[in-house]
């Protein structure tokens, strides 16, 4: 039977997830996900107890209960629920005042609260990946922290967003397509700016896949026409010395991560 796994947090869930996440993706097991974020109140967390113990009843299998409670009394109310409860920030703040030899002084949402100049980083940041989405917009590339191309659907799009809300980096994109690749060679406009340059590239199985969803059965997406347009455009990176990654089996956090390790660039300060 799948198993359920709580991620419970007086604040938005987010370290719960994030830190459950991690810790299921090391088992080859199917879960039943359920985030319940902002648990407040008394009156909350005792409804919340109350799901687990609902959920224990009817599986007959002990719900995993991720949490991150700033309140001690709502985190009690949690723990003597039905599930198997993980309390990540509990587990560490004793041994880490020890270690800094300073008191904690919990407060609620402080782990995801809006620092103005952060902010500002990330806002700007997703504005301008919109701006220079898809080749759409050349003339401020003098202002991208970095410009992303490669063939059509190979990723480009949800990693400028990512790089922007997750780092605060501006990203731009830029696309071959099929027309250029009698004759492929770098834009005046990307030999310009060729030292911000990253590629990404992708299997000719994968990208067809991706294509086929768009245009079904169009040369577009016809495994042929895949194969040729990586050939030519890794063949330009390779000659233009720019640096790529393949993002066949990479989630578009793992293609943003490399990214910003590969090429030095640094997250907007918290």
């Amino acid at each position: 039977m799948m198993r359920t796994a709580f991620y419970i947090s007086d604040g938005t869930g987010i370290t719960s997830e994030v830190f459950g996440h991690a810790l299921l993706s090391l088992f080859e097991a199917e879960f039943d996900h359920v985030t319940i974020p902002f648990v407040e109140t008394s009156d909350k967390a005792l409804h919340t107890k109350q799901r687990i113990n609902d959920r224990y009843k009817t599986t007959g299998v002990r719900p995993l209960v991720f949490l991150t409670f700033v309140d001690e009394g709502l985190r009690a109310i949690i723990n003597s629920s039905d599930g198997v409860c993980y309390d990540f920030l509990n587990a560490f703040v004793e041994p880490m005042q020890k270690e800094l030899g300073i008191q904690a002084m919990p407060k609620t949402h402080r782990t995801h609260s809006i620092h103005e100049k952060t902010y500002d980083f990330r806002i700007d940041a997703v504005n301008y990946a919109l701006a220079n989405d898809d080749g759409s917009n050349l003339k401020d590339y003098a202002k991208a922290d970095i410009i992303l191309v490669g063939v059509s659907r190979s990723g480009k799009t949800p990693t400028s967003l990512y790089l922007a809300l997750q780092y605060g980096i501006k990203a731009a994109n830029y696309p071959f397509v099929e027309e250029d690749m009698d004759s492929l060679k770098l834009p005046d406009v990307l030999k310009a700016n060729k030292t911000k340059l990253f590629g990404l590239t992708i299997t000719p199985q994968r990208l067809s896949q991706i294509r086929e969803q768009r245009r079904p059965n169009s040369r577009y997406a016809s495994l042929r026409q895949c194969k040729l347009e990586l050939d030519e455009v890794e063949n330009l990176y390779k000659k233009e010395r720019i640096p790529f990654l393949n993002s066949t089996t990479l989630s578009i956090e793992e293609i943003s991560a490399k990214i910003m390790a590969e090429t030095g660039l640094k997250r907007q300060k918290y």
